[in-house]
């Protein structure tokens, strides 16, 4: 099943299902691109983790961790499917990173591995947008990875069901190729994230798990269009511009 958070015609909030391009709720239909699409979850905070594909490990110049490196984006990052991004005041490097999104169903903290999948709602797209020059420059990423809009979610969340375990990760910069990847490639996979995490820190109902990006990260410019797509969820497109 795939869930849409929705701005009907009437201005109200709702969560619809999707079945294709529609979404349905209340007994009404809408067509999906007819509507303002919100971000299918409102997380207290979203927890990413960096270098969990080898490829972009070694793209960036790095080793690959022996534990999840973790870091946050507060809830000031939050975007949509079709939102426009706009760069930290004289940013010169802006990328993209495609990455799948856990969302968290309930209250959590001290999850087995093994019990993992019972506190996951499902699936949707992250794009982690990084502000490199900034990146390179500190240690905690706040103004690298933690400025307003920098993390486009969406466009619906799917149950974990909807995805395949080597779902394929891709990102598209002006319809063209940039990252290709999947899941079964990454280093942590999911239930091993959830526990890693809850073993530091309590996790709310709709906090997102963002799970690292595969190679590819791509610079990007002024009016570009990028997309994001996972298989068995769909696509989260947004734009972005400078100040």
């Amino acid at each position: 099943m795939k869930y849409a958070r929705f701005r009907d015609p009437a201005g109200a909030v709702r969560r619809g299902t999707v079945h294709g391009e529609t979404v349905y709720f209340g007994g009404q239909e809408y067509d999906f691109d007819e509507v303002q699409v919100l971000p299918p979850c409102e997380p207290s905070k979203i927890v990413c983790i960096g270098r969990n594909y080898a490829a972009h490990a070694a793209e960036m110049g790095n080793d690959v961790p022996d534990r999840p490196l973790l870091f946050l984006k507060p809830p000031n990052t939050l975007a949509g499917h079709g939102d426009t991004i706009t760069a930290p005041a004289d940013t010169e490097r802006l990328e993209v990173e495609a990455e799948l999104g856990v969302v968290i169903s309930e209250q959590c903290r001290n999850v087995d591995e093994a019990d993992a999948m019972d506190v996951v709602a499902g699936y949707t797209c992250v794009d982690d947008v990084s502000n490199r020059d900034d990146q390179r420059q500190e240690q905690n990423w706040v103004r690298g990875k933690a400025f307003d809009g920098a993390a486009p979610i969406g466009p619906v969340l799917a149950t974990p069901d909807e995805v395949p375990a080597d779902a394929g990760v891709r990102s598209y910069v002006d319809g063209e190729p940039a990252q290709a990847g999947s899941l079964d490639q990454l280093i942590f996979p999911v239930p091993e994230l959830v526990a890693e995490i809850t073993s530091y820190l309590t996790l709310e109902p709709g906090d997102v798990i963002a799970t690292g990006t595969p190679e590819g990260v791509t610079p990007l410019s002024e009016g570009d269009e990028v997309a994001i797509e996972i298989d068995g969820i769909g696509r989260l497109e947004h734009s972005v511009r400078w100040p």
